[in-house]
């Protein structure tokens, strides 16, 4: 018998499988080791998980992390924050508090572990596969039933190797890298699949630089992204205390991969994301000249303490320019305590960074939106049309070398002018205090779950009825974000655990009258071009829909955790069987699919009758049976109250 060689992701998944055959295209069941949440998505998931009625988490390890709603300007968030810590003493969930950290920065830091799964409420959670690990974003109703014990559930990815060779050149760093295979496959290219990391080039890179890598592999649409684990994640995992969590997990010499991508580190040269999409990439050449207006530096993609150090070097002895703000968000209290020790924070408070707190921040419109019309530079992972908080922003995505060098110019610079390239050492051991993480009660009965006002309870949804109408309520393009669905910003975002009040914003930047509208019919269908539901997680994205009445959602083609997230809560995800069929179909057109159940249940397309135009069509979905069960029950949760 000849044994196949195996990929470092399928040994993880073959050492997790509970379930299904592990083929592209078929649904697999996985254990779940840990769960991450965090404030922004976290407070919904724990209303679900106590809707469950489960008395202690069934993980290895759960964390909670405060760290998206961290302006306090009302009693919301601060309401919301109190909320998380009691729950987490009480089901058995480690609590970050805020000022600890970025979850995914801590998460590597003090957490992650090479060859276990990690589910997170987040979709950058994919940042811990640059440890080694299994990490998957996914909606919040998903990572409360891993919280619960049960299995995970997904379409096995196609694995695509990308093949690392050389290393990279002065001024060129992770961020490169990313942007590279972003600039090649588009934000629809990794939809589908898993993509690994391998080639003697891999072994160049750090953790940090890993991580920044398998972070934005997110906005490929990929499920996630993962790098060996080797010498270079023995190192990290020392520096952190902590080598006794590390194994050696290559892949076999002789492994196979559904598709191979190569990347020659040596020819790359520094890139940019311009406005406003991940994927539109240029080299930073082409631009060079143009004005920056504001220049933000951190969030969950580069904040390690190697990404601030090189900024620190580059801006040494230097002072921004007048015309320029400049922010910077450290990852953890782990990098700005390390920072501040080595001397390097001083540097970049004299050179006139603001400091701003541990945190997502500007990255989740979280403050620091720039000016009307302004340029801002950000070490970033999304620049979607008005996430920054200002609806006309023009907002790049680089690295921490060109955001810094920009800082100081003015303009967008080329790196590689500035002359020598700065030199950072890392520690061999940092200074660890973990006090800031709350471990769970010993006496988890004698805790109460403190609640505020904004925290509401959640509705209890109708089954899929035989017959679904109504009108269009909306027709939008394609790469259809979940911030155009549901904006973030300090605003909405403090009304994630109040269902009936965060539904006021369903895109509310694309269509004000959109509420309106579903409310004055009762709900209806959504229509949508191709990778609907691109980007964040966020579940309220579908839940909100869901709570104004939308049944089904017609799309060309939908993102991953957003087609989930859909079905979770009862929402059917549709798609055209050709695309004529959407650009005939228009706002306000009168829909009846008669027999949905029916059609449902014996795998058949689903009939529509466009009433308005007198036309009858069919659309397809890609639901298993599991999926098919919980569209009728009409979510997930009926079916676990039952």
């Amino acid at each position: 018998m000849v044994t196949i060689g195996r990929s470092i992701a399928r040994k993880v998944i073959d050492e997790h499988l509970v379930e299904g055959e592990p083929t592209a295209g078929c649904e697999i069941a996985i254990r779940i080791d840990q769960t991450l949440i965090q404030d922004a998505t976290g407070t919904m998931a724990c209303l679900e998980f106590e809707a469950m009625g489960v008395e202690r988490v069934r993980t290895k390890l759960s964390v909670c992390y405060v760290d998206h709603n961290m302006l306090q300007l009302g009693f919301e968030n601060a309401d919301d924050h109190r909320f998380l810590q009691t729950f987490s003493a009480k089901y058995g969930i480690h609590f970050s508090r805020p000022g600890n950290g970025i979850c995914h920065q801590v998460h590597l830091e003090r957490f992650a572990v090479p060859g276990e799964s990690l589910l997170g409420s987040d979709s950058h959670t994919s940042t811990c596969g640059g440890i080694g690990m299994l990490a998957i974003g996914a909606g919040g109703l998903d990572v409360a039933l891993a919280m619960a014990g049960e299995p995970f559930r997904l379409i096995m990815p196609k694995i695509v190797l990308v093949r690392l060779t050389g290393r990279l050149p002065d001024w060129v760093s992770a961020k490169d890298v990313i942007l590279e295979l972003l600039r090649r496959l588009t934000v629809k290219g990794g939809v589908g699949k898993l993509f690994e990391y391998g080639g003697d080039g891999t072994l160049t890179l750090s953790v940090p630089d890993r991580a920044t890598i398998a972070n934005m592999g997110t906005e490929l649409g990929a499920t996630t992204s993962i790098f060996p684990s080797d010498e270079q994640t023995l190192a990290f995992l020392r520096a952190q205390g902590r080598e006794g969590a590390w194994r050696h997990l290559v892949a076999d010499g002789d492994a196979e991969y559904d598709e191979e991508i190569e990347i020659d580190l040596c020819s790359l040269e520094p890139l940019i994301a311009c406005p406003s999409s991940p994927d539109n990439v240029k080299p930073v050449s082409e631009l060079e000249g143009t004005v920056v207006d504001q220049v933000c530096i951190g969030s969950c993609t580069n904040s390690s303490y190697r990404d601030l150090m090189v900024v620190a070097e580059i801006l040494r002895g230097k002072r921004v320019h007048p015309n320029v703000s400049v922010t910077l968000s450290p990852g953890s209290r782990q990098v700005l305590l390390a920072l501040a020790r080595s001397g390097a924070l001083s540097e970049l408070l004299s050179a006139g960074v603001r400091l701003l707190e541990c945190a997502c921040g500007p990255c989740v419109g979280m403050g620091q939106a720039p000016p009307s019309g302004g340029i801002s530079l950000r070490t970033f992972n999304r620049n979607f049309k008005g996430r920054s908080g200002t609806k006309d922003d023009m907002v790049y995505l680089c690295s921490p070398e060109t955001a810094a060098v920009a800082a100081l110019t003015g303009v967008i610079t080329d790196p590689r002018k500035f002359g020598e390239p700065p030199k950072v050492s890392i520690p061999d051991r940092f200074e660890i205090d973990d006090s800031l993480i709350l471990p769970p009660a010993d006496k988890p009965s004698e805790v109460e779950v403190l609640r505020g006002p904004n925290i509401k309870p959640l509705p209890q949804f109708e089954p899929l009825p035989e017959k679904l109408n109504g009108i269009v309520l909306i027709k939008l393009g394609d790469n259809i974000t979940t911030d155009d669905i549901l904006p973030g910003g300090a605003k909405v975002m403090a009304l994630r655990s109040n269902l009936p009040a965060i539904s006021e914003f369903v895109f509310e930047r694309l269509d004000p009258k959109f509420v309106w509208r579903a409310k004055a019919h009762s709900g209806g269908f959504i229509v949508g071009g191709e990778n609907y539901g691109q980007g964040s997680s966020r579940e309220h994205a579908a839940l909100a829909p869901r709570y104004l009445g939308v049944r089904a959602v017609i799309a060309k083609s939908f993102a991953r955790i957003h087609h989930a997230n859909l079905v979770n809560f009862g929402i059917l995800p549709l798609t055209f069987s050709r695309n004529e069929e959407y650009e005939f179909i228009s706002q306000g057109d009168e829909l009846e699919m008669p027999d949905v159940v029916e059609r449902l249940m014996e795998g058949l397309p689903i009939l529509v009758r466009n009433l308005s135009k007198e036309r009858e069509f069919s659309l397809q979905y890609s639901l298993t049976r599991r999926q098919v069960e919980i569209i009728l029950a009409g979510g997930v949760l009926n079916i676990v109250r039952k």
